[in-house]
């Protein structure tokens, strides 16, 4: 018996379905087994007093919040320049502008985010929390932009034209045609930036801007090895939770005809 092709289009759409059901099942649990694996290890160990005073669970859940606060504050950045301005691009009459924003963009997301951090921090000669998130937000743009961009690229030509046959103005076309069906590409470029500036944010201890980094270089520094794995794993824990949050905005946060 021969097989349509079309049958096996919708086999391996509905197998990859279902392989996503799965990882938004399991990528939590995974989260839970990292973060309750690792402490378990930790604190049933003999700690030394400088340790104790590295990874308690005060010191741990201030540098998590601190990390948190740093990748917030990056997306809202992130998406607050991205989107306006991918939407900008997208139009016309601005359409030849856009490979020289995408340009810079790329700029950011091509240089290593130590060496942003660092000529940042020489540029201003302060450091702190902003000093931590701006050049991340930097590092973190092009995903957006990019994908804000192409959303609005992929959206079918007929459809616009009947909004407009409706008598809709172009304002209304873009809020109630293009952008929703461009979400789901932004939401797409957003997951990785969420991933991006939750992976970068480690290094936010260089300019004294908080984070996990300060347990691995703790630990790094005074050879410590279990602080060390304490940051490290909390920080892919971390990492791993954020990218999940992000996976559950594609699926749920999209027009509900796409998902």
């Amino acid at each position: 018996m021969e097989v349509e092709p079309k049958d096996v289009g919708r086999s391996e759409l509905n197998a990859a379905k279902r392989a996503d059901r799965i990882r938004l099942l399991v990528q939590p649990v995974l989260v839970l087994i990292l973060v309750a694996g690792v402490l378990l290890w930790a604190f049933n160990r003999e700690l030394t007093a400088t340790q104790k005073g590295s990874i308690s669970i005060s010191n741990i859940a201030t540098l998590t919040w601190q990390h948190i606060l740093i990748t917030f504050a990056v997306v809202v950045i992130v998406v607050v320049i991205a989107v306006p301005l991918g939407t900008v691009l997208s139009r016309h009459r601005y359409r030849r502008l856009a490979p020289i924003f995408v340009g810079i963009a790329n700029i950011g997301a091509a240089a290593p985010a130590i060496g942003l951090l660092v000529l940042f921090y020489l540029a201003t000669r302060m450091t702190g929390f902003w000093i931590g998130v701006l050049p991340i937000a930097f590092y973190s743009l092009l995903p957006v932009l990019r994908n804000t961009i192409l959303g609005y690229q992929q959206v079918d030509r007929t459809l616009i034209d009947a909004g407009k046959g409706q008598g809709m103005s172009n304002m209304r076309v873009l809020r109630r045609v293009e952008f929703p069906l461009a979400v789901p590409y932004i939401l797409a470029g957003l997951r990785t930036s969420l991933v991006l500036a939750v992976g970068t944010a480690t290094l936010c201890f260089l300019v004294s801007a908080g984070g996990l980094g300060i347990l691995i270089d703790t630990g790094y520094k005074l050879r410590d090895n279990v602080t060390l794995v304490v940051g490290a794993v909390l920080a892919v824990a971390l990492a791993l939770l954020i990218d999940w949050l992000g996976a559950l905005a594609e699926r749920f946060l999209g027009p509900k005809g796409l998902r």
